[in-house]
């Protein structure tokens, strides 16, 4: 059996579909994007917020974004390079760094939703294990799923530090 060129003439090219952009560049998931911000058909127009965290060269991106229509939304936002002006100088790219910038995110939703003073976090400092249950007739808390992006799940991620 011998060998033969492939020849992709013109009803080749004529008939091929190109990807999406952000496909192409290799940035974005589209089969995991349209299972998390689809949402239950007995909603209506709530918004299904996400957690979007992002891992680049020299930072941590952590971001509460809800999808539109007309595109993205971004609630709050939060990098590890602000993380100086709290007194971490040094390391804003280990799992603690990810750990500080998802809490950082956190307190800024919950400022942003008038939520700070009823939901104030964990005082006793003991390694227990720390659950926010929702107040009776307050407000819940504000229920978000994590997106990860492309980043391979294995234990110890630094995208579930942001999460914690």
């Amino acid at each position: 059996m011998g060998f033969f060129k492939v020849i992709k003439d013109k009803s080749y090219f004529k008939r091929y579909q190109v990807k999406y952009r952000r496909r192409r560049e290799g940035k974005t998931d589209y089969y995991a994007r349209k299972r998390l911000i689809i949402q239950d058909k007995n909603k209506y127009n709530a918004p299904k917020y996400r957690l979007v965290v992002r891992l680049t060269n020299t930072d941590i991106i952590c971001q509460i974004v809800n999808a539109k229509i007309d595109g993205d939304v971004t609630l709050a936002a939060a990098y590890a390079h602000e993380l100086p002006r709290y007194g971490i100088k040094v390391g804003l790219k280990n799992y603690s760094a990810a750990y500080c910038t998802g809490l950082l995110l956190a307190r800024r939703v919950l400022t942003k939703l008038n939520l700070a003073d009823k939901y104030e976090g964990n005082d006793d400092i003991n390694g227990e294990d720390y659950n926010v249950m929702s107040m009776g007739e307050s407000p819940r808390p504000l229920r978000c799923y994590l997106d990860i992006g492309l980043v391979r799940t294995t234990t110890g991620q630094r995208v579930f530090a942001a999460l914690k």
